[in-house]
């Protein structure tokens, strides 16, 4: 019999544990690209140095690339380029999930200008350390970083105009408190560019384990009708998810887009 316990939660105790597994692999890779070494960059990212074609700075524009801090590349583990998605404008609040070594918030900052602001969020102290040396560098002022879970993110309702993230959501503890959370600091009218890890409905969550780690953006990837669900669920609107290319059998990176209904009241979905 197949397993179909949906994948969008999970007990404390996993909760922790998973997220000290997250937050060590992303360590490591924080350390490895502050020390410039790309060979160890690569082995803590996504699915690791075989995969290079489908996940990481590849995945960024050349342009996008050449006015990126060297360490802000080598630590882009992403499956996909959100900014590019995004259609972020200028004056825009924009806010990164899991935000790694900086390199969407620093693209995001460039994109909303001075009058706009690119907040990046991520557990990992090493990580959070790395983007802000690489928002310096890169000499961007627009930008700030928070130290949080993206299961509770710490920024006040209703303050965001978009929420962009990259191979991050896939990573979460429990994928429902994120949503809620994404809608809670999304203005009314505010819009989400996600670029993540799907899987076909057809895997259960044990199908999906067999194909890589939890760290290594597979096992805990919802399915396409779970994630759809999800948004909804957390009172998000006119949901998309769009496939661009396979990373495991029955598996896919892919770009999600949603919005929070413009009629929304400020005072509708709770603080988590």
């Amino acid at each position: 019999m197949i397993d179909q316990t949906p994948a969008i939660a999970t007990s404390a105790l996993d909760q922790d544990r998973i997220h000290d597994e997250v937050r060590a692999r992303y360590a490591e890779a924080a350390l490895a690209a502050s020390a410039s070494r790309s060979d160890s960059a690569a082995q803590a990212s996504c699915c690791g140095p075989s995969d290079t074609a489908v996940f990481g700075e590849i995945l960024y524009a050349d342009a996008d690339r050449a006015a990126l801090p060297d360490a802000a590349i080598l630590a882009s583990l992403g499956c996909g380029n959100p900014t590019a998605v995004a259609e972020l404008r200028e004056g825009e609040r924009v806010l990164d999930l899991g935000s790694g070594g900086g390199i969407d918030v620093i693209l995001s900052a460039r994109r909303v200008g001075p009058s706009g602001r690119a907040i990046g969020l991520d557990m990992t102290d090493e990580m959070l350390a790395l983007a802000v040396r690489n928002a310096a560098e890169a000499g961007v002022d627009n930008v700030e970083f928070v130290r949080g879970t993206i299961e509770s993110i710490p920024l006040p309702a209703a303050s965001i105009d978009v929420v962009i993230s990259n191979c991050v959501i896939n990573l979460a503890a429990d994928k429902s408190a994120v949503f809620r959370e994404i809608a809670r600091v999304l203005r009314a009218g505010g819009r989400v560019g996600v670029a993540d890890i799907v899987a076909d409905d057809s895997l259960s969550p044990s199908q999906r384990a067999e194909r890589g780690s939890y760290a290594g953006c597979i096992a805990g990837a919802l399915s396409i009708s779970e994630y759809e669900s999800g948004l909804r669920d957390a009172g998000l609107t006119d949901v998309s998810i769009a496939p661009t290319h396979t990373v495991a059998a029955g598996m896919y990176s892919a770009i999600v887009r949603a919005t929070k209904p413009a009629d929304t009241p400020a005072t509708s979905v709770s603080p988590a």
